[in-house]
């Protein structure tokens, strides 16, 4: 193998196999390790799309076909939210990357590394087609700068390694996050005429993470050895699945209750400490907080109902806050999805997975010098207490909600519960408040988190893309989303039936795009006004979108509107069948509001 020095660095190299600038472009995907490329099709990645195709028929990257450019994003997000690695995408030159711009957005506010590949130009505009002119943009990335992490557009054959490589370790690096690269038309069509070779990727790959400053940490220590109430509040940890054993090791050293910030699974809601359902009650007398990960300390440390008003915190004035995290280093600030600048008596900017072993270790020696075995013993009892309390409120709540119709969410997700238990499964999407209480969540899959954008239309495309990541692993996929959520992207659909991807999706149809309902009752009552028109252009209905038909003309077999209580969970085994085999399945539940 020749060894030739680089403007970048001094890397291995292997010379080009390829006959065209794209032949290149797909050697170095190859050379990066890029499973799949969900795509649109597009006349700007022709040639792109023809060495994909042609040039090493039968390797990765596998093509997704997508019917949607945002449908493409969004499956790739979920695929890395599964799994913790990037696909690529294919996005059509300024049309394509304004249709996927919602679902980039998206993963940037879910910090998911993506490698969004554009095609574009040509730049020199002698060597345009009609409709090029309106399809070449002078830098393509402007569109989606303010939400990706790096956005470039190579200008010769030699500069395209070093831009995908360098995209792929920025997109990888803590914090993660989607990146783009614009391909011009020209570039992927010219013919090679001079030797090009391809670098070692493994020499270019993202840095190893950071760990905590010793000082940072001893501190944190002291207040948590010291602490009367600590809290530990988990956030976004679950990314690194090493991290959530050492999460458990010290809850338990502490006697510490447990909050999940619910985004991704943190910490198995079956466990004694873990106190989610009992948040505030919990918050209100913390002296310490341990927050893990967190992308907004203001969420799970301020009130449930948050309106437009000043920011009142859950937790007493004098309680101290340590926040382990690398959030801080993002420099981004078109929307400001980290919220409040909430008071941190300790930052430590760290890799969880990296700080909590360091962190146990300082606490141990701490824990067991102070003596304080009993105060410990007394505060899990009371933690356990208040688990057991609320729990019970949850059982009450299931029983009375159980034979309600319209069918209710813990009839939902209790039937789900009892066909999963047991089983190796995946909670690739949730919807609703409540689903914690009745499912029984205590890995890692059981909950992958996504959807901080807010985006509607993103449910479906990213738990078609989780469940690719799952595929062939055994496991059984399950999406739960909203009926508005379904109907944004259901043509995503086709592509779980093309590839026969088994997922199991159920449809939580209310009926309306219920969280403006609530907005708008707020409103009425707030003005005086009429709450009965609430619904007005919120409601899905007169007609009623028949979505199990929707789906079997997408190839899916579609079930329902299940109506009655008593059929949901038949109706369930007969779809997990279908799932079982190998194939997409849904069942559209009309369900109460929440």
């Amino acid at each position: 193998m020749e060894q030739k020095s680089s403007a970048s660095s001094q890397a291995v190299e292997q010379p080009s196999k390829g006959i065209y600038g794209s032949d290149l472009m797909v050697e170095v995907l190859r050379e990066l390790g890029i499973r799949y490329i969900a795509l649109n099709p597009g006349a700007s990645y022709r040639g792109l799309h023809d060495s994909l195709v042609n040039f090493g028929s039968g390797e990765y990257p596998e093509i997704i076909l997508c019917t949607h450019e945002e449908i493409a994003v969004a499956l790739a997000n979920g695929y890395a939210r599964a799994t913790g690695d990037p696909i690529a995408t294919g996005l059509h030159n300024v049309v394509g990357l304004q249709h996927a711009a919602m679902a980039i957005f998206n993963a940037w506010c879910d910090r998911t590394p993506i490698l969004n590949l554009g095609g574009g130009g040509p730049q020199d505009a002698h060597h345009r087609r009609s409709t090029d002119w309106v399809h070449t943009a002078l830098v393509q990335g402007n569109l989606v700068r303010d939400f990706v992490k790096y956005d470039d557009q190579p200008q010769s054959i030699e500069a395209v390694p070093e831009s995908l490589l360098r995209a792929y370790r920025i997109a990888t690096t803590e914090p993660k996050g989607p990146v783009y690269v614009c391909l011009d038309s020209t570039l992927q069509e010219q013919r090679l005429v001079s030797p090009v070779t391809i670098p070692d990727a493994s020499l270019f790959r993202a840095p190893a993470a950071p760990a905590p400053n010793p000082q940072a940490l001893s501190a944190a220590a002291d207040l948590l050895a010291r602490a009367q109430w600590p809290v530990i509040v988990a956030g976004e940890l679950g990314r690194n699945p090493h991290a959530l054993t050492s999460l458990r090791e010290l809850a338990e050293m502490l006697a510490a209750p447990v909050i999940d910030a619910e985004g991704r699974f943190a910490f198995p809601n079956t466990h004694p400490l873990n106190v989610t359902t009992a948040r505030e009650e919990a918050l209100s007398k913390a002296d310490v907080i341990l927050a893990l990960d967190v992308p907004s300390l203001g969420v799970p440390l301020g009130p449930a109902v948050r309106e437009r008003e000043a920011f009142r915190p859950a937790i007493p004035s004098a309680a101290k806050v340590i926040h382990i995290t690398l959030l801080d280093l993002e420099r981004q600030s078109w929307v400001t999805d980290n919220m409040w600048l909430f008071p941190v008596a300790v930052p430590i900017a760290a890799d969880t997975s990296i700080a909590l072993p360091q962190l146990i270790e300082f606490c141990r020696e701490r824990v067991h010098s102070s003596g304080d075995g009993g105060k410990r013993g007394e505060r899990r009892a009371q933690i356990e207490s208040i688990n057991a309390e609320w729990k019970k409120r949850s059982q009450a709540w299931i029983e009375q909600s159980w034979n309600q119709k319209p069918i209710s969410s813990a009839r939902l997700y209790g039937e789900i519960n009892t066909r999963v238990k047991g089983k190796s499964w995946a909670l690739v999407h949730a919807h609703g408040r409540r689903w914690r209480e009745v499912l029984e969540v205590s890995e890692a899959a059981h909950g992958i988190g996504g959807g901080r954008g807010g985006g509607v239309g993103y449910g479906l495309p990213s738990s078609i893309g989780a469940a690719l990541g799952h595929k062939g692993s055994g496991r059984l996929c399950v999406s739960v989303l909203g009926d508005g959520d379904f109907l944004m992207t259901s043509n995503a659909l086709w592509t779980a039936a093309r590839y026969r991807i088994p997922l199991l999706i159920v449809v939580f149809n209310n009926r309306s795009y219920y969280n403006d309902e609530e907005h708008q009752e707020r409103m009425a009552v707030r003005r005086g006004r009429p709450v009965e028109n609430k619904g007005i252009g919120i409601h899905i209905n007169n007609p009623e979108p028949d979505l199990a038909a929707i789906a079997r003309a997408l190839s899916v077999e579609g079930f329902g509107p299940v109506t009655e209580p008593d059929q949901l969970g038949p109706i369930l085994d007969r779809a997990i069948e279908i799932v079982q085999s190998g194939r997409p399945a849904v069942v559209d539940v009309v369900m109460q509001p929440r």
